[in-house]
């Protein structure tokens, strides 16, 4: 049995008077691209936050490689790319890996591998705010790569891009996890689904389907994950 990477347990989160997240349960194991499938406002997000430790919760548990998520044991060991890139436009990509591997304790290799991982070495001397927003994307997540994480959480890291760099970014993270890194993945496309080990489809904040894209959609007896993802949704409904 593979080791338990994230364990979610009964994590209710209120914002104001709407529940976004409603007890909901599920363990990730170590070393596979889980996505977290599901429309825009579902709660991807934050479920993501609660795993980063970020996220005020208002029940239940987050575990993160056997310590409470956010932690301090966990802060060089979680890599975290949210929608927005996180770095700074004014500086370079080399400069914005520098300075963050500064902060980080990660060394001058550190930042080579991590430019490199992501393909922007032809890039590295231009400036952050002068770059696609694809590339920017890239750039936030060589700084989650500086330390080589056990666990990468990221946030809907391919809208906007173009098929090839899709393609791309989706090929490193198996190589990642290839290499045992536990990466969580968020999407609203659901043609990424096929790209994954394994699916959390979620909906109005609850995960509806916890298995490989060729279970779920043999459960729901179907050939496409949109298909299987619209028969959950109507056989809840009947329910």
């Amino acid at each position: 049995m593979m080791n338990c990477a994230i364990e979610v347990n009964d994590l209710t989160v209120v914002r104001g008077t709407r529940t976004v997240l409603p007890g909901i349960s599920f363990t990730i194991p170590t070393g596979q691209v889980t996505g977290l499938l599901g429309p825009s406002g579902c709660g991807k997000s934050t479920l993501m936050r609660s795993v980063v430790g970020v996220q005020v919760i208002s029940s239940g548990t987050v575990t993160v490689l056997g310590e409470t998520a956010g932690s301090k044991p966990l802060r060089d060991r979680v890599g975290y790319v949210t929608q927005a890139a996180s770095i700074y436009d004014d500086l370079t990509v080399a400069e914005n890996l520098r300075f963050f591997a500064r902060i980080l304790a990660a060394t001058a290799d550190d930042v080579e591998r991590s430019i490199g991982a992501v393909d922007l070495d032809d890039h590295r001397d231009q400036v952050v705010g002068n770059l696609s927003g694809g590339q920017r994307s890239r750039a936030s997540l060589a700084v989650a790569l500086l330390r080589q994480p056990d666990v990468l959480v990221l946030d809907e890291p391919t809208v906007g891009l173009d098929p090839v760099l899709r393609r791309d970014l989706w090929a490193l993270f198996h190589e990642l996890a290839d290499g045992g890194t536990t990466v969580l993945v968020s999407s609203h496309v659901m043609d990424e689904a096929e790209r994954c080990d394994r699916l959390l489809l979620m909906r109005e904040g609850r995960i509806i389907a916890d298995d490989s894209p060729a279970a779920i959609k043999a459960s729901a007896g179907v050939e496409d994950i949109e298909d299987a993802f619209l028969a959950l949704v109507e056989k809840e409904a009947a329910t």
